[in-house]
């Protein structure tokens, strides 16, 4: 039977409890321990995947074809697990399971209530990744303590520590501790309310991690362990990191959090093996030098927008022990001309993903920039289709040619939608959705960066570059180097008169991590530093 770790949040949202909980969850596998992770999301909807990027930020998808919530990225990034569609779950997706077994006669004609047919499948979701090897289950709570939203969680959990006993369930809560500059204070009161919130539902902490921007001494840390009936050496300080959110599993360790969770959990695993991680972070601190990458995207204020892609970045430069500096460049901008000069300050160009009309053909332009200036690129979903277009347009002559997303009446629907997905209503989860596999042609730059002719990646995303057109892109000059499993669609394109252009269909940012930069993002980085040396 597996043990379970419990991480709540007060006070304010968006204090890093994923992040908390993601280097929770390195700390134990550095230990020895097989775990698995989940985030429970107190909204509505079934999924956040037709959730607005300004609301929600990134999705990110699973193996599975799950689509999911972006913490989870972090969950995969520290740990070096996959996750999958038992790894997030929503209110939405709970009630939804549960009225189809009501419709169904499941309850036998009962009266289904929130307590205890709600709480009962919030428990059977938690426990569904129980299984023979797994020490450790360590569950996440969205939202924060007091949103009336989230009580039918709290109160799962709660019974869970009730069923499983003490020594099997560890309860973790994040809190905000502010410091008000005018009065040159910190102040406790918000924390003490926030766990006394906890309390009345009937769950203790045993760790209280506290988020702050200045240190706290030991009288602020012996007046929460006071208030807050937690021991005082379980009181931990969450400082902001001064260089990377890959500091924080070293942070906790230097605490004693992991050792609190094992004895609160009665496990004696061997002391946590931190070396490879900390070889990272010293690459991370102490760069050899330091690159400029250009991103132009639809959402380039929101940096949760594109989190994966950022930090795929930063695991490129990490494996040239390199910095970043991110040029975040907004799609629009470019369809008026006003950004332009910003391409010439970059050493390579990224055009991530994307829905909808809006910026797009700034896209296609900045695509354009980075082909005639030679400028090494990476297009990666609408990225891709805006190098389709854009190659189509400026060089196979295909005057007009757009996707139909943007244009139904275009005169070249080089992007279109496949045929299955021409009548889809329901928009939710009815993409092409997680991975599946890619066979690449022998000798190409994709196949030499992967080092392998056939990889599974994970794709998002509705239209596809139309087969109608292969044969006069490829006349034209452009490499389809990537076709799927039937051969019929394009996964991945490049140019052989280009120092580095690559775009693919499936979304490799979801599969790297610090410990392991993804292939294309590596060579990414490498091509850039490359024109850097030249420039």
């Amino acid at each position: 039977m597996a043990k379970y770790i419990f991480i709540t949040g007060g006070v304010v949202s968006s204090l890093g409890k994923g992040l908390t909980a993601a280097s929770i969850g390195r700390l134990l596998i550095s230990r020895g321990l097989s775990i698995r992770m989940q985030k429970l999301d107190p909204y509505l909807n079934v999924d956040p995947g037709t959730m607005s990027p300004f609301q929600h930020g990134e999705v990110f998808v699973t193996d599975d074809g799950a689509e999911t919530d972006l913490d989870l990225g972090h969950y995969e990034r520290f740990t070096g697990q996959t996750t999958s569609r038992k790894s997030n779950y929503t209110a939405g997706r709970i009630y939804w399971d549960v009225l189809k077994k009501e419709r169904r006669g499941d309850y036998l004609g009962g009266t289904v209530q929130m307590i205890p047919h709600i709480t009962d499948e919030i428990k059977a979701s938690i426990r569904s990744l129980d299984e023979e090897d797994v020490d450790v289950i360590l569950c996440e709570i969205g939202g924060t303590v007091g949103d009336i939203e989230g009580l039918t969680f709290l109160e799962a959990i709660r019974q869970i520590g009730l069923e499983e006993g003490p020594e099997n369930v560890c309860y973790v809560h994040l809190t905000y501790v502010p410091f008000i500059k005018a009065a040159g204070e910190v102040k406790t009161k918000p924390s003490q309310q926030s766990v006394a919130r906890l309390r009345e539902i009937g769950i203790l902490p045993n760790i209280l991690i506290c988020r702050t921007e200045v240190d706290l001494g030991d009288d602020v840390r012996r007046k929460l362990s006071l208030f807050c009936n937690v021991p005082q050496h379980a009181v931990i300080v969450e400082k902001d990191v001064e260089h990377s959110i890959y500091e924080l599993p070293v942070v906790l360790h230097a605490q004693d959090v992991d050792q609190l969770i094992m004895r609160q959990l009665q496990l004696n695993p061997p002391v946590a093996d931190l070396t490879e991680w900390r070889e990272m972070l010293n690459r991370v601190i102490y760069p050899k030098g330091s690159v400029k990458i250009g991103v132009v995207g639809k959402y380039s204020e929101l940096q949760d927008a594109y989190k994966s892609i950022f930090e795929a970045i930063e695991h490129g430069a990490l494996a040239h022990a390199q910095s970043v500096q991110l040029v975040k460049i907004p799609a629009e901008e470019l369809e008026d001309g006003t950004g332009l000069e910003r391409l010439d300050e970059i050493d390579a160009l990224l055009v991530p993903g994307g829905f909808g009309g809006r910026g797009v053909e700034g896209k296609v332009e900045a695509v354009r920039l980075a082909r005639e200036k030679k400028i090494p690129f990476l297009g990666i979903c609408l990225g891709m289709q805006c190098a389709i277009i854009e190659f189509a347009r400026n060089v196979a002559g295909l005057t007009g040619a757009q996707s139909t997303e943007f244009d139904k009446d275009t005169p070249h629907p080089v992007v279109c939608l496949m045929e299955e997905q021409e009548h889809v209503q329901n928009l939710g989860g009815s993409m092409r959705l997680g991975a599946s596999r890619s066979t690449f042609q022998p000798d190409t730059l994709i196949a030499r960066s992967y080092g392998a002719q056939e990889v599974f990646e994970r794709h998002r995303h509705r239209y596809e570059v139309n087969p109608g057109y292969h044969a006069k892109l490829e006349g034209a000059g452009l490499i389809l180097s990537g076709k799927d499993d039937g051969g019929h669609l394009v996964e991945s394109v490049e140019l052989s008169d280009h120092p580095w252009f690559v775009a693919t269909q499936y979304h490799p940012e979801f599969k790297s991590q610090p410990l392991k930069p993804h292939p294309l993002f590596r060579d990414f980085i490498g091509a850039a530093i490359a024109r850097q040396s030249t420039r």
